[in-house]
């Protein structure tokens, strides 16, 4: 479980995150809703320790990054907005690479490498060099690094960004049998449709600060617009925002 409490970060003048608070289950999905320049990729750094926050706590199953970052890590598996693919490197080379960066003795590691290329499907790419890969295949391949360690708690910054259909529904599939395996996914998205599908509960973050959460149905309620994109419309455009 993740909990984020009071979060704040300014870049100059710029306020990038105001106060942003909000709870991401095991067993859900929780999706991250908002416009480009929202804060949502600021609220992720700081979440998997990138970036410090100037106020608020942030907690990964109990823990607080800021008393123990290094725990927290371990918690955490992330695929940030840079996928950062080693390209020199096979895709199995850079899931072992990470793999033992956390500390996996062989056996375990070559056991979660070998499971996670097989779920996701990329026996085809696993002996192949990163560099010349497909959106889909950085994406699938950043991911299984992302997972090597078995964290509890994922973090997804837009994972669908650049990809075809086909990778995009694979990449959807992937998302709910994390939940279905009791996990806490939280990821980002601009992505209406994407996060109606997939999320169990949204946070809408504009300018930097939570304007409404719930599920989709609490938010199209809330607002009382026959669909999402026009319920997210209308809360991003209030000053008051919404609380469900």
């Amino acid at each position: 479980m993740l909990e984020l409490s009071d979060l704040r970060k300014t870049f100059g003048a710029v306020k990038a995150v105001d106060g942003v608070s909000f709870t991401a289950r095991d067993g859900e999905i929780t999706g991250l809703l908002g416009p480009n320049g929202a804060g949502k990729t600021t609220t992720l750094r700081m979440l998997y320790t990138l970036m410090k926050p100037e106020t608020g706590h942030i907690r990964v199953d109990g823990t607080d990054i800021t008393l123990d970052p290094d725990g927290a890590r371990r918690q955490l598996g992330v695929l940030p907005d840079a996928r950062g693919l080693y390209k020199r490197l096979t895709a199995r080379e850079n899931i072992e690479y990470f793999g033992r960066l956390h500390g996996l003795d062989e056996a375990t590691l070559k056991t979660r490498t070998d499971h996670l290329i097989r779920e996701l499907g990329i026996e085809d790419i696993a002996g192949r060099r990163t560099e010349g890969f497909s959106n889909g295949q950085r994406v699938k391949t950043a991911i299984a690094r992302a997972l090597v360690h078995d964290p509890r708690n994922v973090l997804l910054d837009e994972p669908t960004n650049g990809l075809d259909v086909m990778a995009t529904r694979s990449l959807r599939r992937f998302m709910q049998q994390l939940r279905e395996q009791g996990r806490c996914v939280l990821f980002s998205s601009h992505i209406m449709q994407e996060v109606a599908a997939l999320c169990d509960r949204i946070v809408v973050i504009a300018k930097g600060r939570v304007v409404a959460e719930g599920s989709a149905d609490e938010l199209r309620a809330q607002t009382g617009e026959a669909n999402l994109e026009d319920a997210f419309v209308k809360v991003i455009g209030s000053e008051e925002g919404l609380s469900l």
